[in-house]
């Protein structure tokens, strides 16, 4: 069995997030290290990491990445856009609310609850912030996995657009924090 550790994803861990999106999504819905560093930068309390703790050669535990988290903030009545570059550029009276953008768990990691307890840190740091729903787009058919947790399906509606562009089968969705 293997140990495992949250913590709030830094800079330094992109290339191993970007390792695990590669094993986990096919080239249409891998994006680029300027558009993950951008969601980083906009909410760095909300991004988070699972690192496997390994015992190395002199007997001091080195952290290799297993699954990671991207969330932030984003006004309600749009949609961030997939693979796109992000800045706080709303006003401040603009309703917001937590929007989940991308989580994978690297092969080491499945079946260890990671993705649970990751969403569950990032939530509670969105809730500490004030945020009272979430939404999220689920892809490879992961909607299912999104219902456990309290996401239903929502109308597309103006997003239609936005949403293609997240992949055939993307599904809006959304939940009461």
């Amino acid at each position: 069995m293997f140990e495992f550790t949250l913590r709030p994803m830094r800079a330094a861990d992109l290339p191993a997030v970007l390792a695990i999106q590669a094993q986990c999504y096919g080239d249409a819905l891998v994006e680029s290290a300027d558009a993950l560093e951008s969601r980083l930068t906009l909410s760095p309390a909300t991004c988070w990491v699972a690192a496997l703790v390994t015992p190395s050669q002199n007997g001091h535990s080195a952290p290799a990445l297993a699954a990671y988290l991207f969330t932030h903030a984003w006004p309600e009545g749009s949609l961030p856009p997939w693979n796109g570059r992000l800045a706080r550029d709303w006003p401040e009276t603009e309703p917001l609310t937590w929007f989940v953008h991308d989580m994978a768990v690297a092969p080491i990691g499945r079946g260890a609850g990671l993705a649970a307890r990751l969403h569950e840190a990032a939530r509670n740091v969105a809730m500490k912030n004030g945020l009272r729903s979430s939404r999220l787009i689920a892809v490879q058919s992961a909607d299912a996995y999104w219902r456990r947790l309290g996401y239903a399906p929502l109308a597309a509606g103006s997003h239609a657009d936005k949403l293609a562009a997240y992949g055939e089968g993307a599904v809006l969705m959304g939940c009461v924090l």
